[in-house]
This record gives structure tokens, sequence and C-alpha cells, in this order.
């Protein structure tokens, strides 16, 4: 690695997010300018290295989540936190949609003070834009799990798949309408 792109990748942020099936959340996150990477895994659980398999099990207690590489300069936290609360609902405990289980539950994993703070005023913030208690999740992050391959880019790779084309497609479109102004490809 040379030192332009050392310094390239010394500026990226780290933000890791749960919000039902990872393959939405990595979807929705993808999109948006300052995002450099957006990879799906596991986190907050007890397993070392957990499979799908075992993580869909319910027994590892790791949710689905995203890890998110970000240019704060481009995007702020506070932007992805807006985005997370309003792109899956965060008032249902333990599932989004068809998706049921503590795997699937809403949670956001902070490094700092800072981020527990913003992600504290997003949240109650929330509370009125969905008009009911937000159940999300806010945690110290620990050991984030990349999921298997498969996984990366499996909507933009499976657009087809019935549940990519019944759940993530939907929650996508929504998203690109909502935070147009924050797309990768917006004007202005």
């Amino acid at each position: 690695m040379g030192a332009q792109e050392r310094q390239a990748t010394s500026r990226w942020a780290e933000a890791i997010f749960a919000g039902g099936c990872f393959w939405c959340v990595e979807a929705v996150f993808k999109d948006l300018k300052g995002v450099h990477e957006v990879m799906p895994g596991y986190t907050g659980g007890h397993k070392p290295n957990p499979s799908y398999q075992e993580v869909c099990s319910g027994t590892t207690g790791h949710a689905e989540a995203v890890r998110i590489l970000y240019d704060p300069a481009v995007i702020s936290y506070r932007e992805l936190l807006e985005v997370f609360f309003t792109t899956h609902d965060p008032t249902q405990l333990n599932r989004q949609g068809p998706d049921v289980g503590t795997q699937y539950r809403s949670a956001v994993f902070v490094r700092s003070k800072q981020e527990r703070r913003l992600a504290e005023e997003t949240k109650k913030a929330a509370e009125g834009w969905w008009g009911a208690p937000v159940v999300t999740e806010i945690v110290e992050a620990g050991t984030f799990w990349p999921a298997e391959d498969y996984h990366r880019d499996y909507f933009a790779r499976h657009p087809e798949q019935p549940y990519c084309a019944g759940v993530v497609a939907p929650k996508v479109a929504k998203a690109r309408q909502r935070w147009r102004h924050l797309l990768k490809d917006a004007q202005g």
C-alpha cells in the first residue's frame, strides 16, 4: 500500500448498526455519499466467529449487523444514525418484518461517549418520528465478525431473489426517495 493509499484509508470512521436482515441494511447504506464500504456481519454475541446458520439459530446472541466505513468529512455519524432510524422499524422488538428473533434486533454499537450521546439523541428523536417507543439497543461495540462472502452485495447480485424483490427492494426504494440528497449520485 502506497503513502497516498494509507492517507486515504486513515480518514475512514466506523459505524456498526443492526436493523434486521443485513442484506437490507447493507443495500441502504451502500448508496450514501461518503460511505466507502459496508460489510455485513455478526456482533453482540458470545460465540467467536459464528456462521450464518449458527446466528440464524438464535443461540449465539449475535445480531445480523453491518460495519460501515465512512468519511466524516462527507457524511456525519448523526446523518448515518438518522438514515438508520428511518429505514427500519426501530419500534419492533427482536424482529423486522418477516424476520423474527434476537438476531434481527435493532441496535447501535458505539465506540465512544460521543457516539453514545448522538445515538441516544437520535433514538429520542426517532420516537417522535415513529410516534411510538423505540426499542433500539445502544450498546458498546465488541468484536465484529464479517459474514460469509456470499452475503456481500447480496441485493445487488440477486435482485430477482424473492426476499430481495419483496422485502429489500421496497425498503431501498423508500430510503433512496427519503434520503436522495445523501445519495452518491445526488446533484448539488
